[in-house]
């Protein structure tokens, strides 16, 4: 099964891409991370991404678009891929389908994860980690169960993260909502889009999506 993941930042895609992966077996590839590995392994793409970053220029999408064929064609891509982070814009997705159409592949389900933006905003400036193990917790929805106490390693110091703030987090929802939810039409009009809400339980969207997935139901 291959799938493209979209959703806002806050909606839940870390999380949810993670479950998609134990029940199905198929790895996520995050565009960030395959980037950073290939830059590490010092591959060609990698040295051709790398000077290109350092000259403080975008990686290109053509570039982008051979890393990703270059990952698909591992042997852990053999039953499918979940892709996070790639396509951002229509023409990224049209080169994405022109790839997959030369190796006779093609996008089984492109999944979106809809969450209210204020909810979004709610959900994000609440988060805190633990300094001491990285447990995660958040003001509203996940609390230590004993104030300023980890439950994990009875740490007592907490770190936020700086961009975790209203006006940040805000000014990353309307760089979705420009640049990337334009791309959802193209995926809708081929009858491949799925929508979730994500403002379900956690488990619960698992459920729908894997419903959704199994399915094809919109």
């Amino acid at each position: 099964m291959r799938v493209v993941l979209f959703g806002p930042p806050g909606a839940g895609k870390g999380t949810q891409a993670g479950r998609l992966q134990e029940a199905f077996g198929i790895p996520q590839l995050s565009t960030g991370d395959m980037l950073r590995q290939a830059v590490a392994e010092g591959s060609e793409l990698g040295r051709k991404a790398d000077s290109i970053m350092k000259s403080g220029q975008l990686v290109p999408d053509t570039v982008m678009v051979d890393m990703i064929a270059e990952r698909i064609g591992k042997s852990d891509c053999g039953k499918g891929f979940i892709l996070d982070g790639f396509p951002r814009t229509r023409a990224q997705a049209e080169a994405l389908d022109l790839m997959l159409n030369s190796k006779n592949l093609r996008l089984d389900k492109v999944l979106e994860i809809k969450v209210d933006e204020q909810a979004i905003v709610e959900r994000i400036t609440g988060r805190f980690a633990c300094a001491t193990c990285g447990a995660s917790y958040h003001d509203q929805f996940n609390a230590p169960k004993v104030k300023d106490t980890c439950d994990f390693c009875g740490g007592h110091s907490f770190l936020r993260r700086p961009d975790d703030n209203a006006d940040t987090i805000r000014a990353r929802l309307r760089a979705y909502h420009e640049q990337t939810e334009p791309v959802l039409p193209y995926y809708a009009d081929k009858g491949i889009l799925l929508q979730v809400n994500g403002l379900r339980p956690i488990d619960q969207v698992t459920q729908d999506i894997r419903i959704h997935l199994l399915n094809g139901n919109s």
